[in-house]
This record gives C-alpha cells, sequence and structure tokens, in this order.
C-alpha cells in the first residue's frame, strides 16, 4: 500500500503539469501583439461597427498576421507596419472576393433580423427595414455578414434581403420610389385590396410603378409586383424634403408608439429595444442616430443638469446606467426621450411614460437614481454632432 501511494503521489503532479499530455501553444511576440492592439484601438475601437479579426500564428517557424478586416486603412497600416518589423501578413481584405461583385444588399421583408453571429438561434442584434441598401461583405454558412447604413455588423441570412451588385444598389437607389406611412398595413396582389402580398410598417421603401385607381403599384427588391393604397405612401424624395425634426414632432411620432412590445434589438414597428426606440423616431423624423444606447451618447450637444431637469427641452435624449467613478468607467445602458416636465417615453418592457419627479404618478425612483446625463439632438448643424440627415446617408 505504502508503494502504490507513493507511486500515486509522484504521478498527480505530473499530471497536473501538462493537462492532456498536450505542449503549451507558442505565444507570438509582444510586438506583434501590442501592434496588433495599437491598430485596432485606432481604427476598430468599437468592433459594432468595424471588423479588425487579426491573430498572429506561427507558419514553418515564423510568424506572421493573418485575418480580415472591411477598413482599407487598418489594412495597409498592419502591413507597413508589420513590414517594418520583420513580419509577414496575410490579411483579407472585406468585401470577399468569393462574393464576385455581389456586395450590396437590399432589405426585402418588413423588417428583417440581424443577428450577432450566423444562425437563427443567434442573438438578435438589430433589425433593418423593406427597401433599406446593405453592405455584403461576406458569406459563411448560408449567412451573409452585413453593415446597416449606420455602419452597424451583423449576419442575416439570405430570405431577408435580395443580393445584388454595384449596379443594381445604384438602380435601386435612383429608381422612383415610395414611403410607407402608417404604422402597420399591407401591399395586395390586386388593386381593390385582395390576396396579401405582404406586411408592411412605417418607413418601408418600395420602387414605384404606376397609379390604378386608389392604389399606387409598387415592387419589391426581389422583383415582387403590388398595390397599396395611393394615400398610404409618400413619394420618397417629397416625404425625405417634408422632415422637419423638431421636437413637436419628435414627441408626436414617438406617442404612435405607445404600448408597443419591448424587443431586445428591435428597431422597427414590430418591437423596439430602448434605443431601437429612439433611433426609428429619429429616423421617421429624417435623422440618423447611431443603433445602440452607448453609441448615441457619443453624439449630440451636452446638457448640463440638476436634480431640477430645468434645462432640458422636450426632444432631448437622457441616458441611463452607471457614472462614472474613480474605480469603474461610465457605462450607458439605457436611453429614453425627455417630453418635458420631468416625463420621459421610453421602451422598457413596452413603450411607455414615465416621470423623473418625485410627486408625478408615474415616477421612476429606478430611472432617476440611475440617470447619467442627457444630450441635445435637435442642434442646427446634426452633422457636426455625429447625427446624420437620411438625404446625406449613401443608400437614402
Amino acid at each position: 500500500m505504502r508503494n502504490l501511494l507513493f507511486a500515486l503521489a509522484f504521478l498527480l503532479p505530473a499530471a497536473g503539469c501538462n493537462s492532456g499530455g498536450q505542449a503549451e501553444a507558442p505565444q507570438p511576440p509582444t510586438e506583434l501583439s501590442n501592434l496588433i492592439d495599437q491598430l485596432k484601438a485606432a481604427h476598430a475601437p468599437d468592433k459594432r461597427v468595424a471588423l479588425f479579426d487579426i491573430r498572429a500564428e506561427q507558419q514553418d517557424g515564423q510568424w506572421l498576421l493573418t485575418g480580415e478586416t472591411n477598413l482599407p486603412n487598418a489594412k495597409k497600416a498592419l502591413e507597413s507596419e508589420a513590414e517594418a518589423l520583420g513580419y509577414a501578413t496575410t490579411v483579407q481584405q472585406l468585401p470577399d472576393e468569393a462574393l464576385e461583385g455581389l456586395h450590396y444588399g437590399i432589405v426585402n421583408l418588413s423588417a428583417c433580423n440581424i443577428r450577432s453571429k450566423p444562425g437563427h438561434s443567434s442573438e438578435l442584434s438589430t433589425q433593418s427595414t423593406l427597401g433599406t441598401l446593405l453592405n455584403v461583405l461576406k458569406k459563411e454558412d448560408g449567412w451573409y455578414l452585413v453593415q446597416t447604413p449606420d455602419g452597424y455588423l451583423g449576419w442575416l441570412d439570405s430570405g431577408g434581403f435580395e443580393l445584388t451588385d454595384k449596379a443594381g444598389a445604384e438602380a435601386w437607389v435612383n429608381s422612383e420610389r415610395v414611403i410607407y406611412l402608417p404604422d402597420f398595413g399591407f401591399s395586395y396582389s390586386s388593386p381593390g385590396g385582395e390576396g396579401i402580398v405582404s406586411d408592411l410598417v412605417a418607413g418601408n421603401i418600395l420602387r414605384k410603378l404606376g397609379q390604378e385607381g386608389g392604389f399606387t403599384k409598387v415592387q419589391y427588391p426581389d422583383g415582387r409586383e403590388a398595390y397599396i393604397m395611393a394615400d398610404e405612401a409618400m413619394d420618397y424624395q417629397t416625404w425625405l424634403d417634408s422632415r422637419s425634426p423638431t421636437a413637436e414632432n419628435i414627441l408626436r411620432t414617438a406617442s404612435r408608439f405607445m404600448g408597443r412590445p419591448y424587443l431586445w434589438g428591435g428597431t422597427s414597428g414590430k418591437g423596439v429595444d430602448c434605443s431601437g426606440f429612439t433611433k426609428t423616431v429619429f429616423y421617421l423624423n429624417g435623422l440618423m442616430l447611431p443603433r445602440d444606447a452607448s453609441q448615441q451618447v457619443h453624439t449630440g450637444v451636452e446638457v448640463e443638469t440638476d436634480t431640477t431637469f430645468s434645462n432640458l427641452l422636450p426632444g432631448d435624449l437622457l441616458f441611463f446606467g452607471r457614472k462614472a467613478t474613480a474605480e469603474k468607467p461610465e457605462k450607458i445602458t439605457h436611453v429614453a426621450i425627455y417630453q418635458g416636465d420631468g416625463a420621459i417615453i421610453h421602451a422598457s418592457g413596452q413603450v411607455r411614460e414615465e416621470s423623473l419627479r418625485r410627486g408625478d404618478s408615474t415616477f421612476t425612483e429606478y430611472r432617476l437614481n440611475s440617470f447619467v446625463r442627457a444630450k441635445r439632438m435637435l442642434v442646427d448643424q446634426p452633422t457636426e454632432y455625429g447625427i446624420l440627415p437620411l438625404a446625406e446617408v449613401p443608400g437614402y
């Protein structure tokens, strides 16, 4: 027994030092790791809107940098600095050549679901609505990595959009188009309202083919033809020119969403998360905001606030989360639209109105305590503050 125990005592530490009997993978040179980190910080600090997936690998005893990016300047900088250090690179520039020039997509559903990874069970990260032009970067297992007009990256299945080339994308954008106005509705197979072709939500864009009685004949990106009630659509350019993003119009649009369900990743009339709500409201008024609350907070003009909220104006965005401390950085997790007199409208469980003023029937202690700061989006020169008029966004 003593001999057996001695043998076990000898073997167990040895097993613990080399789990599975495999040698540890060699670590890349520090200068390569530092180079990757530095270029990522400079060119792609937010992976939601910029792809810079670079790693160091050892081949035939030599270290090289490999991976992919959709940032030409980042790729050029990587190759230049790696060469100066004496290392080779094999980095793929997206869009992938395997797409054979089909680098664009046009959303073909009233709202398509864009996911964080390829697969229907993956997290819903955002949505895009009918007629929106997408950049297509690569294909993997039947899914496409796409980039929305606000720069957001995600994976979309082929059923959600029509794949096309540059000529097809330009033809769509330059065609006569209409935008759907009601919150919800349908297109029909005949001028008279018989036979549903698809559902529609506010902000959907279709190609206009003509008028037949009280109906407008339209075409989907995939070529399907349908009819919508003429008074439910407006010429797209006329609509774009008529946008007036005032506080009154922002709040009027926001109120149309009352009671809509909260949907993580939702950015359409079918369901919204907190930033999807603010983004959609501003989109319907002709302005494009970034996708997430933690991105929206870096746009607009800072508004000094105190416990009275006296400096705020209706239409301002209020951001919530965790204030910066000596130990932890600021963290934004929620956004709402200010209505005035301490009231907000936001997506939390559903789109609802609440108050930050004690004594009000809809007062929310939690939101008051988690308020971080406010930003004004309705400014004279929005592009200077990261807010883009739709007329200046490619594809719109």
